[in-house]
């Protein structure tokens, strides 16, 4: 049986959506590369102007309409990236277009989605029930379905992301590659392994979502009600995509949401980059598995930027709270006059900064003359968290940590 796929097909796409989207940078970072172990390259897709990857994919099935689909218009179900790619490019073509979205994606897609002049259809749960929503209409309007994965012409414009590292270097050890439906990584997997044998492609998929892992190892996958992955959780891989990554494809490497948040807040930081979960899936898996990339070229694609900001919000903080820049302090002192001057004196005096204050009398099981403080304060870490507390201790206060990391 032939390849249904070829480094050909994947050139050929190339050069189909070449001036169409963006190529977007391919950097190494001396940064991520000291903290991982590894020689750590960053291929950047949430530069594209729809902050993904999914623009080539969706351009190249576009592409390839003929003039009766393009007048009848097309159809595409996502959690959000591949809406916007093919929303975005539909319009540049004058094609119509309609999206099924799951009515909990996340709002900052659904208005992009709108905004690119795409018709949005809000059904179903995740991503199989407006799937199956998505069918329905395409029959009753005569739609030309555009798949977010499971099309040969969607695989080959992926792929091209390998052909843009390559042209940068083609010193790379291994490339880890986000996995959802499997689109993506079938197209890397394809043009790299073609390219260089001797490359090793390696999927990165969320414990809650794990569609993938578990259709290699031929076991039924237990699923999460969400992820913070929201563009990777597909509960089924495609036909094509399977056999593809069955073949090319070293391992799927398992990670969890702790995993996806310290990552994520890790390119916010050291890239100064935006990406949504499933773009930081990749260097979560190179946090969670150091021993398998340590002293290797590893390649990971940044494959959206697409996050909503309350959500990105979110993980600021709670990053900050596991690291000890944001912690919580308790504090017992007598309820008289001039002792929480002189806590907050002391504290201040420590550099660290108050953000909150709750002063509790009568949720308390403490004597009626004592009261309990708890502060919200911003500090450099754990290490100087604990020098506010023993400088609080030395005035003869009563104070302790309370939190992550804290115990």
């Amino acid at each position: 049986m032939p390849d249904p796929l070829t480094l050909d097909d994947i050139r050929e796409a190339a050069r189909t959506i070449s001036g169409q989207i963006v190529t977007t940078p391919f950097l190494h970072s001396r940064t991520l590369s000291g903290i991982t172990g590894a020689e750590v390259w960053l291929k950047f897709e949430n530069h594209q102007f729809t902050a993904s990857f999914k623009e080539r994919g969706a351009l190249n099935r576009l592409a390839a309409l003929t003039p009766e689909q393009r007048a009848a218009g097309v159809i595409a179900v996502s959690a959000g990236n591949h809406a916007q790619g093919v929303a975005y490019h539909a319009r540049r073509l004058g094609v119509p277009a309609v999206i099924v979205m799951p009515r909990f994606t996340p709002h900052v897609k659904v208005e992009h989605t709108r905004a690119y002049g795409a018709e949005v259809i809000l059904a179903g749960e995740n991503f199989d029930e407006a799937k199956a929503h998505a069918l329905d209409v395409r029959q009753q309007r005569n739609l030309t379905l555009v798949h977010p994965y499971d099309d040969e012409l969607v695989i080959a414009g992926q792929g091209t992301l390998a052909l843009e590292m390559f042209d940068v270097t083609t010193d790379l050890d291994a490339i880890v590659v986000p996995v959802g439906g499997g689109g993506m990584i079938s197209g890397i997997a394809t043009a790299a392994k073609a390219l260089r044998p001797d490359i090793e492609v390696i999927g990165a998929q969320t414990v809650r979502f794990p569609s993938m892992a578990a259709a290699l190892a031929g076991r039924t996958p237990e699923f999460g009600a969400s992820t913070l992955a929201d563009g990777i959780a597909v509960k089924s891989p495609g036909k094509l995509t399977l056999e593809i990554v069955r073949r090319l494809v070293s391992d799927v490497l398992l990670v969890d949401e702790g995993d996806i948040e310290r990552a994520l807040l890790l390119l916010l930081e050291v890239e100064k980059t935006v990406v949504e979960g499933a773009g930081a899936v990749g260097l979560a898996t190179l946090l969670r598995y150091p021993e398998r990339f340590v002293g290797r070229r590893v390649a990971l694609i940044l494959c959206g930027g697409n996050i909503d900001p309350l959500t990105l919000a979110d993980v600021i903080q709670r990053g900050m709270v596991r690291s000890g820049r944001l912690t919580r302090l308790r504090v017992r002192l007598r309820d008289l006059p001039g002792s929480l001057a002189r806590v907050t004196a002391a504290i201040g005096e420590a550099n660290a900064n108050i953000e909150e204050v709750h002063h509790q009398r009568a949720f308390s099981d403490l004597p009626l003359q004592d009261a309990e403080v708890e502060f919200v304060l911003e500090t450099r870490g754990f290490d100087h968290a604990n020098q506010v507390v023993k400088a609080l201790q030395a005035l003869g206060f009563h104070a302790e940590l309370a939190g992550p990391g804290t115990s």
